[in-house]
């Protein structure tokens, strides 16, 4: 409790918590943004520094890792499966009806 982690939510959920720790994770939007997201450093006297790092690229791929990911949590049991299975199955039919 009150430890702050960094990085990718599934990386993180296996890596450092329990299985039974985590009921829910709610992910604020926005989503796929298409933009790459950069973290900006500051100098000691607190004015803006040049320098810069990508801190995320937020442009949503599905690959192969996407599909693991996916695969790995919908064939869990449980009712979070079955709405991200729902509703991925939403999307499709939706992509599918514009295209």
């Amino acid at each position: 409790m009150g430890t702050l982690y960094y990085g990718d939510n599934l990386d993180i959920l296996r890596r450092y918590l329990k299985d039974e720790t985590v009921d829910l994770v709610y992910l604020d939007p926005p989503f796929n943004s298409a933009q790459n997201y950069n973290a900006f450093f500051h100098e000691k006297d607190g004015t803006d520094a040049a320098s810069q790092i990508r801190a995320f690229e937020d442009t949503w791929h599905w690959d192969i890792e996407t599909k693991k990911a996916y695969d790995a949590v919908t064939e869990q049991p449980g009712k979070a499966s079955d709405v991200m299975e729902d509703k991925m199955k939403s999307n499709i039919r939706l992509k599918r009806s514009l295209d």
